[in-house]
């Protein structure tokens, strides 16, 4: 038997007709195990009566095998000596199929309640056995792929109207008469954006209405809400009571869940969860970051902090299965620190477009409050990255700190404790006041594993940021050695909003075909001097370049 179930794909049941067991109790095992319904059955009798035997199937190996296994132990149980034998359903091994008869018109239904009573004719309500599983909202992309492979050929299909939405759908629900019965409705969509070229169309709610080998059943796809939090996926699917019926559920529940895990439409993506309005009328829970790459060469940075950089993250993730062997942990927290407008964000994007596979997810200091959903999502589609910006603002000095920051402070240091040692997550966070953070990490030690600072760039990097930016520009070098020597002590966005000053001022002069020494007084006047210290201090440049 063993060697049917594991050979062949599909597999049938045959049943003999022993002459010995009561047409009764195979009657109670058919409806029973395998969940036909009363015409199936006296067909299926009236046929072993005829020609010594009959069979149910094709079902798939596993599912075969579990109706196999439930039926010799009721026979069992009985005394009786019923045989069911198993056989590979092979093409060979199938019957001629009769034509089929002309369909017929397909049945127009206002209410669900119809709708269940016509496809369960036959089977009273006490016999049909319901279950459910619940999965987050945001994962509706891959569950929706999941459901078009699991019930792609229905015998029909609806629509809900939901008069009150913030009642959940259940088949319960469905099967209500009378003023509260539920309206058939046309099947209502949303576009995902998954970051792909194409939105994927997910179902806001449906009735499928199927059968499998004389095996009616349904499946309810509908939304679980609850105040205040997202609203979840709910797959309900109706069956008969028995064996055949439980293992088609187990089959589905399982199809889905590999589903969820296996998450193609987001891993190795750029990701926040979505909390602004969407103009593109696209609802997805998960905002997509679509960046574009960033080569190592335009990362400036001294070359020391970016061999560290390089050490502690891209080689360390590159070494996690060596490590992992040896029996270190394979978790890991960085911390980027320096001034405003170094580069902070733009090394995570470098970092984050150059590890393959790897799973960003960014989080805002807005939105630590979500951090364990963050969590989770990480620890699905790990490897990931955790992204924390700005982390100062939620832990500033304990001894200044509220009830409120506490809290959201030691979740973030909880749930970087409470991860496993063998998790592929690495943590990063950024922050322009390392001095504000200083107390709160030592407190617990071993979470920030390596502080990179990101410094104010010299003058090697003040002279690569020059050309990075200003690389469509005609630059001589004169004018390249010029802003270098005047811009001592600004940030990388200092140098690049000057690049752009000095294109807007070529373009005024001679239309963009030169850029003279002029053309950086005038900009520097404007950024340093015309605006003030404020000024000076908004775009990232010296405080004392703005000195009288």
């Amino acid at each position: 038997m063993r060697d049917v179930f594991a050979s062949a794909e599909s597999v049938r049941l045959v049943f003999h007709n022993d002459d010995d067991t009561p047409e009764e109790f195979v009657r109670d095992l058919l409806r029973d195990v395998f969940g036909r319904s009363e015409g199936d059955i006296a067909a299926f009798v009236s046929e072993i009566e005829s020609n010594g035997k009959a069979a149910c199937g094709p079902y798939p190996a596993p599912m075969a095998a579990t109706l196999l296994n439930a039926a010799k132990e009721r026979i069992r149980s009985a005394g009786h000596h019923l045989y069911i034998a198993s056989e590979p359903a092979t093409p060979e091994a199938e019957p001629e199929p009769e034509p089929e008869p002309e369909p017929e018109p397909e049945e127009e239904f206002d209410y669900s309640h119809l709708a269940l009573q016509w496809h369960f004719h036959g089977i009273p309500r006490s016999r049909l056995v319901t279950s459910a599983r619940q999965f987050p909202g945001h994962m509706r992309a891959d569950i929706q792929a999941a459901i078009d492979r699991l019930f792609a050929s229905p015998i029909c299909f609806f629509g809900i109207h939901e008069e009150h939405r913030y009642e959940t759908l259940t088949f319960a629900g469905l099967m209500k008469e009378g003023r509260n019965a539920q309206e058939i409705a046309p099947p209502q969509y949303q576009d995902i954006d998954v970051g792909e070229a194409a939105p994927v169309r997910s179902l806001y709610n449906g009735l499928w209405l199927c059968e499998i080998d004389g095996l009616r059943y349904a499946a309810l796809l509908g939304q679980h809400r609850e105040f205040g939090r997202e609203a979840g996926i709910r797959i309900e699917i109706a069956v008969p009571a028995g064996a055949a019926g439980e293992a088609l559920v187990r089959r589905c529940f399982a199809e889905l869940e590999r589903a969820v895990r296996a998450a193609r439409s987001y891993r190795g993506k750029i990701l926040s969860f979505d909390a602004d309005d969407d103009y593109r009328g696209r609802s997805h829970g998960i905002m997509v970051h679509r960046l574009p790459p960033v080569d190592r060469e335009a990362v400036i940075l001294p070359e020391r902090t970016l061999r560290l950089l390089d050490r502690n993250v891209l080689s360390f993730v590159g070494s996690r299965d060596k490590l992992r062997e040896l029996g270190q942990s394979t978790r890991k927290g960085v911390l980027l620190y320096g001034p405003p407008g170094t580069g902070k964000t733009h090394t995570i994007r470098y970092l984050a477009t150059n590890l393959p596979g790897h799973t960003t997810l960014i989080i805002t200091a807005e939105q630590v409050g979500l951090l364990s959903a963050y969590m989770s999502l990480a620890r699905l589609l790990q490897p990931a990255i955790v992204v924390i910006e700005d982390v100062d603002l939620i832990a500033s000095d304990r001894e200044y700190m509220g009830p409120c920051e506490e809290s959201l402070l030691n979740k973030l240091l909880n749930e970087m404790d409470g991860l496993k040692e063998d998790a592929d997550v690495l943590f990063i966070l950024t922050t322009n006041r390392p001095e504000e953070l200083e107390s709160a990490l030592a407190g617990r030690p071993g979470r920030i594993d390596q502080a990179i600072e990101v410094p104010l760039p010299d003058a090697i990097g003040r002279g690569k940021l020059v050309r990075l930016y200003g690389k469509s520009l005609p630059l001589d070098e004169s004018v390249v050695d010029e802003a270098v020597r005047r811009t001592d002590g600004v940030s990388a966005a200092f140098i690049k909003e000057l690049m752009r000053r000095l294109a807007q001022a070529s373009i005024a002069r001679d239309g963009g075909k030169s850029v003279i020494s002029a053309d950086i007084d005038e900009a520097l006047d404007d950024m340093l001097f015309a605006g003030g210290r404020l000024n000076v201090k908004l775009l990232g440049g010296a405080q004392e370049m703005a000195a009288e």
